[in-house]
């Protein structure tokens, strides 16, 4: 995982990193539950990617679902992985499973 991937440990840290950001947040969630590790994991690459390709332009974030509760519930997470694309405060794109660079990468350019 690239350092450059945000990983709160609780709400708190998750809204200060958001409020904190002054470009773009990419915020994808996690569990830990054995059907979410593999697919978890291959977002872990997509986001570390993303993440080291934007540098500057993007914070990315990782929320494990089990620490962050309540931003899971904010943004309506039922799966793992899923990601919100937030845009100053606002949810500008979303989804669920794993994605690959090129398709999030899409989405970024379009902003």
């Amino acid at each position: 995982m690239t350092k450059r991937v945000h990983q709160p440990r609780e709400d708190a840290e998750f809204d200060f990193i958001l409020r904190m950001s002054e470009v773009p947040v990419l915020a994808y969630f996690t569990g830990t539950w054995p059907k979410a590790i593999e697919p978890c994991r291959a977002m872990d690459l997509v986001v570390g990617g993303i993440a080291d390709e934007y540098t500057g332009r993007l914070t990315a974030v990782r929320a494990d679902i089990t620490r962050c509760p309540d931003a899971t519930k904010r943004y309506g997470i039922t799966g793992a992985p899923s990601y919100v694309l937030l845009k100053e405060g606002e949810t500008v794109a979303h989804g669920t499973g794993p994605s690959t660079i090129s398709e999030v990468r899409k989405i970024l350019d379009n902003l």
